[in-house]
């Protein structure tokens, strides 16, 4: 079993700001649908609610305060989004060409009464074990080019100090090549704003960055969590089920059953009823032994600095078009705090990288240029520039930036004015 350390590499260094810019042709027609999604019941907003438009490969996915922005070409057809999330109805919204303004979609939360027909027979492992076999037959069977948007920020206790985005290309062979090695992440655009404080120098770094759409990839790369040759290592629990986009979804929580000399994970599997394919993903690092934790995120820290992880967690979502899946959203949190020998107050920083396919295509690695392909060792805020522009992603579709993240922009931008 490969440990996260290889593909979410943590590092602290000191912030360095980077030379190159991307760019790329913005002339498309399209249109702009902006909203927010929420609980009909609770009235309450519903973060990462997955967003695509019906007949289009298009796609986004809201932002933690239920808001989304989405960038739709204009092919002369009627436009229909659906909205699907976890325990809720899904729904299907008519756009009007001229109906592009802010809008509240309602989501109402579903509620099913479990037949004994649905469960019967499963026990968990044989369960999961029967979804790994599926695999191949499940998910894409031809070599795809994903569009992307990326993200990630550090924060230093409440405070953002480090912002980097970008639109990255995705190459991935097809699922039946259980194999990663010849996938391919290349940022097309990209920017960043970095704290200039002298006291905000010391931040953390996620090595690897944009390759988190093929390294967390749980079904493709299943060496992080979903090996067959590891399930000896985790016990397996039916929990109630559930729906996404009105499937019904087996749910399967795991968690270490042994001791080994690496840190182990436990979570949850929401697996298709139908179809026994991996429809999401959701663990956590184990950090009830601190030192195998902090040897399996943690790659180099300066002298003298204590290192203290409080929380590893991550998500992978994916998406069913056509009786075929496809990956659609990761997400990674990591929370630890520092603290230097001899001094008595520590500090907290929490660093959170995610990453939502907005396009896909068939495709070649070739239609990836090599000086354009992010390696595992680089750092995306030292690869892109500064920026100021409004209008920097042009028809390109992003994860809608939370208030919280708007404001800390602003704030951000005014350190870098003379």
């Amino acid at each position: 079993m490969k440990t996260l350390q290889q593909f979410i590499l943590c590092m602290l260094v000191a912030l360095i700001l980077g030379p190159t810019a991307f760019a790329q042709d913005d002339d498309i027609n399209y249109i702009t649908i902006n909203g927010v999604v929420k609980d009909r019941v609770t009235r309450q907003a519903l973060p990462y609610v997955n967003i695509s438009v019906i007949n289009q490969e298009t796609a986004t996915v809201t932002n933690s305060e239920g808001e989304f922005t989405l960038k739709i070409p204009q092919t002369g057809s009627e436009i229909e989004i659906l909205l699907a999330q976890i325990g809720y109805h899904s729904s299907r919204i008519k756009i009007q060409g001229n109906d592009t303004g802010k809008r509240v979609i309602w989501l109402s939360p579903s509620s099913m009464v479990l037949k004994e027909v649905i469960v019967q027979g499963y026990e968990p492992r044989a369960l999961v074990r029967d979804a790994l076999e599926k695999i191949p037959q499940n998910y894409d069977q031809q070599s795809r080019l994903l569009t992307g948007f990326y993200r990630e920020t550090a924060k230093k206790r409440r405070h953002f100090i480090n912002l980097s985005e970008a639109i990255i290309s995705i190459y991935k062979t097809n699922y039946k090549i259980s194999e990663v090695s010849h996938d391919k992440v290349g940022v097309m655009k990209g920017r960043k704003l970095v704290s200039t404080k002298v006291s905000d120098t010391l931040a953390v770094k996620l090595i690897g960055g944009p390759n988190i759409a093929t390294h967390l990839d749980v079904v493709k790369n299943p060496n992080i969590i979903l090996s067959i040759e590891d399930m000896d290592n985790y016990e397996y629990h039916m929990d109630e089920i559930t729906s996404i986009n009105g499937r019904l979804q087996y749910v399967v929580n795991f968690m270490p059953r042994r001791e080994l000399p690496y840190a182990l994970y436990f979570g949850k599997m929401y697996i298709d009823q139908e179809r026994l394919s991996f429809t999401r993903v959701e663990f956590s690092l184990d950090l009830s032994d601190r030192i195998k934790a902090i040897q399996a995120i943690l790659r180099k820290k300066p002298a003298g600095l204590r290192f203290r992880p409080q929380e590893v967690s991550l998500l992978v979502d994916y998406t069913e078009h056509d009786g075929v899946s496809y990956l659609s959203y990761v997400r990674d949190v990591i929370r630890f705090r520092c603290d230097w020998n001899k001094k008595l107050f520590h500090t907290s920083y929490t660093v959170t990288a995610e990453m939502v396919v907005t396009d896909r295509k068939p495709g070649q690695s070739s239609d990836i240029a090599r000086k354009d392909r992010f390696s595992d060792f680089a750092v995306l805020s030292d690869n892109v520039s500064t920026f100021y522009d409004e209008n920097f992603w042009g028809p390109y579709n992003i994860i809608q930036p939370e208030e919280d993240l708007d404001k800390a922009i602003e704030r951000l931008k005014k350190q870098y004015k003379p």
